[in-house]
This record gives structure tokens, sequence and C-alpha cells, in this order.
């Protein structure tokens, strides 16, 4: 194959080279995705020790505990006793421990403690074996609370703990995950063919997405070495890399088609698809893992494995559709559209319903911008009142016999379910000086006008230099009467116990201690992770288009778009509306780290849309067009491949909201919510007016940084070049 073309760009060198080389090109993608299994089989994935990551005096208490060297407990389970019809909880308390004692499995079973209000008993007692199993061995304890249960209907009688909570989200949250990336495939596929009407053209961006996100998990076994993972890292990068390398496929397959329906010949139309939506590609998906990255200042276990798990999966994308698929479709040619499905395939993929839109949007640009701006801000305006909180057991799944008993307990023994706990560390702690201490510290407890509640509970390490005193806060986990009890503890009784040991230290943690801690490490680095993804996204849009204003208005766009998502997220999961269809308790807030998770993924994601169609509008302003007939042509043409490509995103994202666990309803709704709106009101109404009523401002730039490198949007036609359909041949 001849290159005869001026050709600019890694996209066009890239598509050049492929086709060239096809076979290489196609054989080593292949090599290249069994590499990273084989890798991955040989290294292994590190997974994150979340035990010990966390922030403030509760991370740094964490930290003291693992390295002290306590022997491992076994998992705890507690059954609860508590009147409802009947009063008396006498001879369920005796069947109780009769039944656990004679049960499988169970060791360790404690003398019934009763509730301050009378009303409640509680037995404690353990699963035999390793902690991390003990969901699998749970179940003989679970049925024979229940049968006991069943033998007296007057009382509740329930058991919740660490194993059987494990049990819960083993079968409800893993077991989802599993269910959702299996179905996120065929579901993907389908909208394909009805986008396509062609079964090649629909199977090409689900492979190539698919061993991206293989290859992507194979190289995270090597990035764990420097971000440890975690398990949601893996479900993250299937749904992040099906959304984007579907779309980036999608870009690419509809532009090479639409150029040769219009008479270009194969070398011609690739050449076109790999200059302008090659170039979208590879500028949209290093937009994408700049907003990824900013999740690296939060310093967070979870975050920084988010972050290099999708930054990995857009990156083998980006490279999946700049180098194999080329080949490919130099291979298929126009067998690209083989195997046409009846009624559905359709040569013109231009929409209809979109362009009239565009012309009442161009005809009344003020006024649709009015309208959109209007729009947004309504759906934006309960935002102003969002809140964070962390999560709690009830997240899970709210109806949940596991969940309501864990509820319950806290309720009638708040030191069971989330007490703080008091990290003492010193040369010893077998002292006269600790034991004062620690009598201090009952005392306290007891005048505490009940913020802080008995039993007080002590364990000391093998070494006897560390500690951990166990205390009740009143309130639930993240509610403001544990932060208030929490407050006291840290601020009060432990300066003026444990404090006034010479040369110790002590910390507080705990679940609420590590909640309200890890809100104030976000809201920390949370300016950093802004001003680092807006900063870098308008650097690489200026240099992309060579424009201020146009590296502006995609800022403020895709601000808009996050705004009106949170401001959805409150409406429904803070005050609680669509509770009953969507299978959720509002907690009063949003879960803490949803919004700056939401925040980077949408925006990254955001620029697909936008790179891309406001590539295509520079296009025909570098024709020549005016600014009007550029916006018309380049968003008309782009809004059926748009369309598809948020339909799939719309798709795969809502299925998150099928799932049991509060935080991931959230981001599901969240981001199919504003992929929707980005699709439609952002850039089927809101970027036309105001590009529209711009005009030739869009494409200013100040004359002190003249010096940006050129951009070339489209291959320079060739006047003259007789239209002739040749097929690209490799070279050897």
């Amino acid at each position: 194959m001849e290159n005869r073309e001026d050709v600019k760009g890694i996209a066009a060198r890239a598509a050049i080279w492929s086709a060239r080389h096809r076979v290489l090109a196609i054989l080593g993608w292949i090599a290249f995705v069994a590499a990273t299994v084989v890798l991955s089989g040989m290294i292994g994935t590190k997974q994150a020790d979340e035990g010990t990551a966390g922030h403030g005096d509760s991370g740094d208490a964490d930290r003291i505990v693992a390295a002290a060297g306590f022997p491992e407990q076994p998992a705890g389970e507690m059954v609860l006793i508590q009147n409802r019809a009947e009063s008396d909880r006498t001879a369920a308390t005796a069947e109780i421990a009769e039944v656990l004692g004679a049960t499988a499995g169970v060791t360790g079973v404690q003398e019934p403690i009763q509730s301050a209000d009378g009303r409640s008993t509680l037995i404690s007692f353990s699963i035999t074996g390793d902690p991390g199993t003990a969901a699998e061995r749970v179940g003989p304890a679970l049925d024979a609370v229940a049968r006991v249960q069943s033998a007296h209907p007057g009382l509740f009688i329930s058991e919740a703990g660490s194993a059987s909570a494990d049990q819960l989200v083993d079968e409800e949250l893993t077991g989802g995950l599993n269910r959702l990336g299996m179905l996120s495939i065929p579901v993907t596929l389908g909208i394909l063919l009805v986008a396509f009407g062609a079964v090649v053209a629909s199977l090409l961006p689900v492979l190539l997405a698919i061993m991206s996100v293989v290859a992507a998990i194979g190289l995270m076994a090597a990035a764990s070495r420097f971000a440890p993972a975690v398990d949601e890292t893996t479900h993250v990068m299937l749904l992040i890399g099906l959304a984007v390398g579907v779309d980036y496929c999608l870009f690419y397959i509809r532009r090479e088609r639409d150029e040769r329906r219009r008479g270009a010949d194969p070398h011609r139309a690739l050449m076109i698809a790999a200059q302008t939506s090659g170039r979208s590609i590879w500028v949209s998906g290093l937009t994408v893992m700049i907003a990824m990255a900013g999740m690296f200042f939060t310093q967070d276990v979870v975050f920084v494995s988010f972050a290099a798990g999708t930054i990995l999966v857009v990156a083998t994308a980006v490279l999946g559709s700049l180098t194999v698929l080329p080949a490919l479709l130099s291979l298929l040619g126009d067998r690209v559209d083989a195997l046409k499905i009846p009624g559905l395939y359709r040569r013109n993929s231009d929409g209809r319903v979109w362009n009239a839109l565009l012309d009442v949007v161009l005809a009344k640009p003020l006024i649709s911008a009015i309208v959109a701006v209007a729009a947004l801000g309504a759906l934006a305006y309960p935002a102003l009142d969002l809140k964070t909180r962390g999560q709690a057991i009830q997240d899970v799944s709210p109806d949940a016999p596991v969940v309501q008993t864990f509820l319950a307990i806290g309720e009638s023994f708040p030191s069971k379910t989330t007490p703080a706990q008091i990290v003492v560390e010193d040369d010893s702690v077998k002292t006269a000086e600790f034991e004062k201490a620690l009598a201090g510290l009952e005392a306290a407890v007891r005048d505490s006008g009940g913020k802080l509640a008995e039993p007080v509970g002590v364990e000391i390490n093998p070494a006897g230099n560390v500690a951990v005193v166990s205390v009740g806060l009143a309130g639930r986990e993240s509610d403001s009467v544990a932060v208030d009890a929490l407050n006291l503890l840290r601020d009060q009784v432990v300066p003026d116990t444990f404090g006034r040991i010479d040369g110790a230290t002590a910390l507080v943690t705990g679940s609420t201690a590590g909640g309200v801690d890890y809100n104030e490490q976000l809201d920390r680095t949370l300016p950093l992770v802004f001003a680092f993804v807006l900063g870098l996204a308008f650097l690489l849009l200026l240099v992309s288009f060579r424009s201020v204003v146009v590296a502006v208005t995609g800022l403020v766009l895709n601000l808009l778009s996050v705004a009106a998502c949170y401001g959805m997220l409150v409406y429904v999961f803070q005050y609680g509306h669509f509770e009953e269809p969507l299978g959720f308790v509002s907690g009063g807030g949003i879960t803490n780290w949803i919004p700056m998770f939401l925040f980077v993924i949408l925006f990254g994601l955001s620029m697909d849309y936008h790179v891309f169609v406001v590539s295509r509008i520079r296009e025909g302003h570098d024709r020549g067009l005016s600014t009007r007939d550029a916006v018309r042509e380049g968003i008309g043409r782009t809004a059926g491949v748009i369309t598809s490509a948020a339909v799939v995103m719309v798709a795969v994202f809502a299925l998150f909201a099928t799932l049991p666990l509060t935080a991931t309803k959230e981001l599901g709704i969240g981001l199919a919510a504003a992929v929707l709106l980005d699709a439609t009101i952002i850039r089927a109404v809101l970027l036309p007016s105001v590009m529209a009523m711009l005009g030739r401002a869009n494409w200013w730039l100040p004359k002190w940084l003249g010096w940006l490198p050129e951009v070339a949007h489209e291959p320079p036609a060739q006047p003259g070049e007789p239209r002739i359909e040749r097929e690209l041949t490799p070279v050897s």
C-alpha cells in the first residue's frame, strides 16, 4: 500500500502500519492479550489489605493492632432474644445455649447478657476455623437458631455476626456482581445489533472490548505491586472497559462505513476514520485516563486501585482501537457489513429525529440554551443540599434478617455492633498506671449521660505493649448521635485517661471513627482531585482544538452534567424517593465515596462525546463552513453513533441499580442518568446552541499561544485523483 497522502497524527500512522501489516497486527494483539493472562497467572494479583489502609487516627490505630501480634480471632456471631408478644425469655435463652453447644462448627458460647431496658438477651459465640471462610460454615448455626425461633413465635430470636454478614454479602452482592458482569455482555451485543444491523460489525466492538478488559486485568497483576487491588476493581474494569471499548470501536467503524458509502475507496475511508475518529479516540482516552488519575490524590486504597484498573483498561481499549481494529477493517473491507439483519440494517445512519431537533435549536439558539440550562439547573438544584454518609449494614439488603438483627442488637447493645476501640501502645500496658486510666474510663462512661455505653472490654497482645479497649457509642454507626459520642471520647475522655500515661500513644478506631476519618481525608483531597482533573483536561482540549473557548465550554458543559447527576442522586437517595421500586432505604445522605468517584468517571466519559462531536464540527470549520453549518453537519452526522454509544453506556450502567448495595444503586443511577443527559440535553441542545451563538469566537486563541501545534482533523482532499476501489494488501 502506498502512502500518497499527507497523513499526520499517531492514529493515522498506526492505521497505515496496521493495514500494511495486518496479519502481524492481529496476531500481535492476540499474543499481547495472551501474554498478559500468562503474566497474571505467574505472578498473581496483590490484594489490598483494607484492614490496615485507613486514614487519620483510626488508620494509625489499625496499623498498630495489625503489627501487635494479636492471635487470630474466630468469626464472632450473636443471637438476640427479644420480647415481642411474649415477655419471658428464660426458656428460649436456655434452649439457644443448649442447641448452640451441640451444633457442629460452633465454639466459645458465652453466658447470656441482658440489655439495659430488660427487654433483650444476647448470647455470643464463635465459628471454628479460619474467619475468612467462616461464611461457608455458619449455616448449621443459622438453621439451629431458626428452629428455636419457630418454637417461640412470641419472641424475636435471630442471629447476626461477621460470618452471617459475609454469607449475605457473598449471596447478594458478589453473586449480583458476577451476574451483572455476564449480563452486560449480551445486553451490549443486543444494542449493537440494533445499531449496526449487521452481525460482524456488532461483534467486533464487543470482542475487542472484552479482549481489552482481559489484557487490562492481566496487567493489573503487575500494577498491583504499586497499587494493591480491591475485590471490586475487576467489576469496575469490566463495566468501564465495555463502555469505552465499545464506544471507541463504534466511533471508528461507523466513520469508516459512512465514508465508504459516500464513495471513498477502502484506503481513503480507513485513513479518514483513523485521522478523525481515531484521533478523537486517543484524545478522549487520554482525557479519561487523566480524570481517573485524579483518584491517586486521595491516597485511599480503594480509589487508588480503581484508578490503576480503569487507567489500564482505557489504555488497552485505546491501543486495540488504534492498532488491531484498522487491521481488521482492512482485512474485512466491505465484509464488515456481513450477515445483515433484515429490518435493522440501514445504509444511512444519520438520525432524523436529532436532525429535526437540531433545526429548531439552531433556529432559536438563545431560547434553546436558556431552556437547556434551566432544565439542568432544576435537576441540579437538590445538589445544594447534598450530604454524605458512611456505608452501613442496612445498605447491603435492608430487608434481610441478618441486617434487621444487626440493627436490633445495635439499639439494645450498642457496644456489641459498632464499638469504639481505644488502642493504647506503651512499653508495657500491664501497669498500675494503665489500670488507673482504665478505671477512669469506666467512670467517664457511667457519667457520659448515655453517650458512651458499657461494658468496657480489654484485650492485650502477647507482648504486653498494646491494649485494645472497647466501649460502646450511642446512636448508629454514622449518625450524628454516634459522631457526637465519638467526639466526646476523642476530645475529652481519652486525653483525660490514657492520654495521661507518660510515653503512651492512645488512638481511637472503630467503624464510626473510621468513617469520620475517611470523610476528613476526602475533604482534604477533593480540591486536589478537582484541580488536577479540570486543569489537565483544559490543557488537553486547548492543545487538541487550539481554542480557549472550546476548552472552557467543554469543562463547563461537563460540570453541568455532573451537577445535574448530583441533584438527581440527592432527590432519589437522600430524600428517599423511589425507595420501593429501587429496593433501598434512604440513609439521609449519599454514600461518602460516590460524589468524587462519579465526578472522575463522568468527567472522563463525557469527553468521549465532547471530543468526538467537536472534532467533527472542527472538520467542517477547517473546510471553510460557517460555524452554524459546521455545527449542523458535525452534530447531524454524529447523532446516530452518539445515540448508539449512549444507549450502550446507559444500559450497562443501569444494571448497577439491580444490585442490593445502596452505593451500587447510587453509582448505577448516577452514571446512567448523567450519560443520558450528556447525550441529549448537553450534546444535542446546549452544545449546538452555545456554539451557534459564539460563532467565530468558538475558535479564539490568543496570539501568545500561537506556538501550539496545528492539528489536522481530516486528511486533505485530493482533487483529480480517480475514485478507484483498491484493496489494502499487506506489505512484506
